[in-house]
C-alpha cells in the first residue's frame, strides 16, 4: 500500500504506512517467540517485507522528489536520469538484508542502519517539507545535491561495519534495555521538541552512537 501511495504521489500516507509497517516488524519477532512459532521461513519473510517497506518505498520517494515535474520514465531516461539514483537505496536494502540473514554477528546487535530506521531518515524528509519548523528548510530538502547525498550517505550507511544496538527487546524488564530505553525516551523528546526534524536527528545519532562504539 505504502508503494501504490508512492506512485499516487501521496508520500505523507506512504510515510504513514511505512511507520505501521515498521511498528509491526518491531514486535513480530516478540510475538513469534511468545507464541512459539518462531522459524527460519519467518526470518526470511520478514527480511522479503523489510525488503518492501524500508527497501523499495524510500527509493521511490526519494525519486519522487527528484523527479519534481513528473516526467514519464522514458523521459527521465533519455533527458533526465537523476532521478534513478533513488534506486541505489532498495539496491543496498537488500544486501544489507541478505548479508544480515547470513551474518552471525548480527544476532544481538546491528552492523550497519537497520532498513527500518533508513526509511524513516528518508521519509523524515517529506514529512518535513509537509510541516516545517526550521524557515527555508524545504529549498535545502529539495535541493538534488542534499537528495543526491542523502541517498548515498542512506545505501552506504546500511552496509558499513558500524556496530550498532538492537532495538528489539527480548521481553519488556529494564535489566538488559537500559540502552533502549534510554534511547526511546531520548527519542520521544526529540520528537515532541522537533517533530519530524527530531526524528531526522534521532536517526542520525543512532549512526553517530556507533561510531563512537567503533572508534572506542
Amino acid at each position: 500500500m505504502a508503494v501504490i501511495a508512492v506512485l499516487e504521489y501521496n508520500l505523507l500516507l506512504a510515510a504513514f504506512l511505512v511507520v505501521l509497517g515498521i511498528i509491526f516488524d518491531f514486535f513480530d519477532g516478540f510475538a513469534a517467540r511468545l507464541l512459539h512459532v518462531k522459524s527460519e521461513l519467518g526470518k526470511q519473510l520478514d527480511s522479503l517485507a523489510d525488503m518492501i517497506t524500508s527497501g523499495l518505498v524510500p527509493g521511490l520517494v526519494i525519486y519522487v522528489l527528484l523527479n519534481s515535474q513528473a516526467l514519464p520514465i522514458y523521459d527521465v531516461l533519455v533527458s533526465d536520469p537523476l532521478p534513478l539514483i533513488g534506486l541505489l537505496i532498495p539496491v543496498g536494502a537488500a544486501y544489507r538484508l541478505a548479508n544480515f540473514n547470513l551474518d552471525e554477528r548480527q544476532l544481538e546487535q546491528f552492523i550497519g542502519l537497520p532498513t527500518p530506521a533508513n526509511a524513516l531518515l528518508v521519509l523524515s524528509v517529506p514529512c518535513m517539507l509537509a510541516y516545517p519548523t526550521v524557515d527555508g528548510l524545504d529549498t535545502f530538502l529539495l535541493s538534488p545535491y542534499f537528495l543526491t547525498a542523502l541517498t548515498i550517505f542512506c545505501t552506504l550507511i546500511m552496509n558499513l561495519p558500524i556496530p550498532l544496538f538492537s532495538l528489539k527487546f527480548k521481553n519488556y524488564g529494564w535489566r538488559g534495555n537500559q540502552i533502549r530505553y534510554g534511547f526511546l525516551a531520548m527519542s520521544v523528546f526529540w520528537i515532541s521538541l522537533w517533530h519530524f526534524t527530531g526524528l531526522a536527528f534521532v536517526i542520525l545519532s543512532y549512526v553517530l552512537s556507533g561510531l563512537i562504539i567503533k572508534k572506542s
